[in-house]
């Protein structure tokens, strides 16, 4: 998933207008953002589609220049697409959007979201426990906390990410950038808009805190695709890194650095 921000995108469903779904009132609905998943994301959303209560799993594909909405549709999904990378956190309220479209059309409302990464595959099968709080009104939003993942960095954008969200809030997550969420309707509502680029996790992690919402981190056996350590990877860090200061410093915390604009 590409973080940039870009002018709103005109936001489409693919192929035809979906009818009205047999959503559960006591369902859940799936939120996948992707960005050039083509090979990914199919696997992804059949694992979604078969999580306990999910009866709605929604892509949007970020303007992908491959066959990520299609893939994504011949899985099940219902696509929304933009003609531009309009960034993850576009996408999120775009999908959340669509999904809210849908369950007035089929006379439910506020169901319990769940965000899922596209490149999670076979793996997001194994997404219930951070569902499961939710919907049972334990906690108004979950975190993945997912085991060490083979090939990744060296940890400095998340210690930032960790200690920002604890200057803010008093609480240290263990995985602050975790993608992997489920929350309410009321909460995901509160928390737009949401941040922009890579500090929408940290964002929404201290926004909600500050609102009095109950946030924790559930264990749950994802993997996903790690950034690696050549010279795109170090790139990518950078601007992650920028991504989540800037998130941390518009909220009061963080690293005083000057600020861009």
């Amino acid at each position: 998933m590409s973080p940039p921000r870009r002018p709103a995108a005109a936001w489409k469903t693919a192929g035809v207008p979906t009818p009205p779904l047999p959503l559960a009132p006591d369902g859940s609905s799936v939120i996948v953002p992707a960005y050039r998943e083509e090979q990914r994301v199919a696997a992804t959303v059949r694992a979604a589609r078969a999580l306990p209560h999910v009866d709605l799993v929604v892509v949007v594909d970020d303007g992908s220049d491959d066959g990520t909405a299609a893939a994504a549709a011949a899985a099940g999904a219902e696509v929304v697409r933009s003609p531009v990378n309009a960034g993850k956190a576009a996408a999120m309220e775009r999908g959340a959007d669509r999904v809210a479209e849908l369950e007035r059309r089929a006379g439910v409302s506020a169901r319990p979201l769940m965000f899922l990464d596209a490149d999670l595959e076979d793996t997001a099968a194994q997404a219930a426990p951070l569902l499961l709080p939710v919907r049972t009104g334990q906690a108004d939003m979950t975190v993945a906390r997912l085991p060490e993942q083979p090939g990744g960095g060296r940890g400095f954008v998340v210690r930032l990410a960790r200690a920002g969200v604890g200057e803010a809030t008093g609480w240290e997550p263990a995985q602050p950038l975790s993608g992997q969420r489920a929350l309410t309707r009321e909460a995901f509502d509160a928390a737009r808009p949401l941040a922009r680029g890579w500090g929408v996790e940290v964002g929404l992690s201290i926004d909600l805190m500050r609102l009095g919402f109950r946030v924790q981190e559930v264990e749950v056996e994802l993997r996903h695709r790690v950034t690696g350590g050549d010279w795109r990877a170090q790139v990518h860090r950078g601007r992650q890194f920028w991504g989540v200061w800037r998130a941390l410093r518009r909220r009061g915390v963080g690293p005083r650095l000057p600020l861009p604009r």
